[in-house]
């Protein structure tokens, strides 16, 4: 089809136009039947979300993704155009998308009457027909709608010429998909200009005599709750939009770290060391977020994004490199001393309900990483099960230095005083599906299961002279 060069041949094809959103039905209903995936990158939504959008699609519907910051809304967005065909044709020389075959657009029908047949067609692919807007309180309705041109004016174009319009995003978008993020953030008087955009279908600007038919699919994000006072969405847009779809965090700790390790930068092939993440240590980096979500200092408003896993994640192999190259390490496996650069990723992603104080703010995060810690320990093991390790740091009025100037093999060294120590941690290594037999992994089971008894109140931790360590 897409061979076709001007209208008489594309009729000659029998090509039909068909709305956008008929069009993406269909090329929805396709995949469906094909069992392929609709929104492939999109994780933990299967249930929950994405029948809701198959449902809107399905019914024609503009959709208005809610949910806090995080939660793949824009990402979502951007997917949408999978569903409109790969290959769109349109008058060449036109302004605006318009039929070939049936245009609506009067300077469209002017060029259909003049060449006929012979009137040349371009093709347009789907990454094209998609717009995309952030809505900030300066966006005006020129850049959504469009202003009357007055140099095309003074020109000698009379104003019921469309030609005199300079068009804005929306009517660019004719034919295809115009997203704005962040809805919420449009001025009032702004969004009544989406109405009839919305309802009718169409668009005048100012007191051009002359309404714009469009063919257009609408999708918005906005966050619930107005928790950085900002602007709301008006009641009558809120009403012209088909489907409302609340979006959400990922159910399961298992979705999180898939989502985690599709995001993260992870794999740093840049580097000359290897680096081995133990699962356990992305389940406490996702156990944080978690956690944060539903603690009563975190304004549960603003919610907790799913890139401060993302960050974390990463600050976490950061600080396990730096330590690796300090020692001459080449295996980098990251452990508990790690987590404590994690601040770094925490702070402005949790908006605290505490007073303006970074001490109480670093505290809480190292208060939740503590938790996060003991939380993913009892999938491992139990502190209960651990009294004899307790014993042996009395028995031997021993103590183990942790932390960054403690290099892996004066780690493993230190846990064959601890009668049973090892054993456990080979235990935990294997639980974790690691190689035990790596020092790495070996330290960073020990250190975990340490931290675990510290944050369990049987073991105390104390600094001196810079240095932290491990005691009964």
């Amino acid at each position: 089809m897409n061979q076709a060069k001007t209208v008489g041949e594309l009729k000659r094809n029998e090509y039909h136009s068909r709305s956008v959103k008929q069009e993406m039905r269909e090329n929805l209903i396709e995949r469906l039947r094909r069992k392929e995936p609709i929104f492939p990158g999109i994780i933990g939504f299967d249930d929950t979300v994405i029948p809701q959008i198959v449902n809107a699609i399905l019914s024609k519907h503009d959709i208005l993704f809610l949910g806090l910051r995080g939660q793949a809304k824009t990402r979502i967005i951007r997917l949408l155009p999978l569903l409109l065909d790969e290959w769109m044709p349109t008058l060449a020389g036109s302004d605006l998308s318009d039929c070939p075959i049936n245009p609506q657009l009067t300077s469209n029908q002017r060029i259909l009457q003049e060449q006929g047949n012979d009137a040349a067609i371009k093709w347009i692919h789907r990454s094209e027909r998609f717009h995309e807007k952030l809505a900030t309180p300066d966006v005006t309705i020129a850049d959504l709608i469009g202003e009357i041109d007055l140099v095309k004016h003074a020109e000698g174009r009379h104003l019921a010429d469309e030609g005199v319009i300079h068009f804005g995003l929306i009517p660019r978008t004719n034919r295809g998909i115009f997203a704005i993020n962040e809805l919420p953030d449009l001025a009032p008087r702004i969004q009544v200009g989406l109405f009839n955009a919305l309802e009718e279908r169409d668009v005048q600007i100012r007191g051009f005599p002359v309404r714009l038919p469009l063919d257009i699919c609408m999708a918005f994000t906005a966050n619930p709750e107005d928790y950085t006072n900002r602007g709301r969405i008006v009641t009558p847009l809120k009403d012209r939009i088909g489907s409302v779809i609340r979006t959400h965090y990922p159910r399961d700790r298992k979705d999180a770290i898939e989502i985690t390790r599709e995001n993260a930068w992870l794999d740093r092939h840049d580097s000359d060391q290897r680096i081995d993440i133990p699962c356990y240590m992305l389940e406490i980096v996702e156990e944080v977020a978690r956690l944060a979500r539903v603690s009563p200092h975190v304004n549960q408003q603003s919610g907790v994004s799913a890139r401060t896993s993302i960050a974390n994640a990463e600050l976490l192999i950061a600080n396990a490199e730096r330590r690796c190259l300090a020692h001459g390490e080449t295996h980098v496996v990251p452990r508990i001393t790690d987590l404590h650069y994690l601040a770094a990723g925490c702070r402005g992603k949790f908006e605290l309900l505490l007073a303006e104080n970074e001490q109480a703010e670093d505290k809480l995060i190292a208060s939740i990483i503590g938790e996060a810690v003991k939380t993913v320990f009892k999938d491992y093991s139990d502190v209960a099960d651990l009294s004899d390790v307790i014993d042996a740091f009395a028995d031997n009025n021993v103590s183990i230095e942790i932390g960054d100037d403690v290099s892996t093999d004066q780690l493993v060294e230190a846990i064959d005083q601890i009668s049973g120590l090892k054993k456990i941690a080979v235990a935990v290594a294997t639980e974790a599906q690691a190689k035990f037999e790596k020092p790495g992994h070996l330290a960073a089971a020990a250190e975990f299961i340490l931290e675990s008894l510290y944050v369990s109140d049987r073991l105390s931790k104390y600094a001196y002279q810079g240095k932290c360590f491990f005691k009964r």
